[in-house]
C-alpha cells in the first residue's frame, strides 16, 4: 500500500456510528460479526501503520535538516577584561 493512497476508513465510521447508536439508546454492549471485527482490525491496523511511518519520515527529515556546522574558535579570550 502506497503512503499516497488513501485508506478506507468505511469500517472505522461504520464502528463509531455503531458506538454512538448505542450510547444514544442506553445500550450496555454492542456486538459485532466476525467480518466487521476483522474490517475493523485490518483498518486500524492500516492506519497505526501509515502513522508510524508518517512519524519516521518527520524524524529523519527533522533530524537531516538540523545538522549544521557549528564553530567555535578559541582566540585566548583577548576581549574580555
Amino acid at each position: 500500500m502506497s503512503t499516497n493512497e488513501p485508506i478506507n476508513t468505511i469500517p472505522l465510521q461504520q464502528f463509531l456510528q455503531q458506538v454512538k447508536n448505542a450510547e444514544g439508546s442506553r445500550a450496555r454492549e454492542i456486538k459485532l460479526d466476525i467480518n466487521t471485527a476483522k474490517n475493523l482490525a485490518f483498518t486500524i491496523g492500516i492506519v497505526m501503520s501509515r502513522l508510524h511511518g508518517d512519524l519516521e519520515k518527520l524524524v529523519k527529515e527533522n533530524n537531516s535538516s538540523n545538522n549544521e556546522t557549528i564553530e567555535v574558535k578559541l582566540d585566548g579570550g583577548s576581549g574580555w577584561k
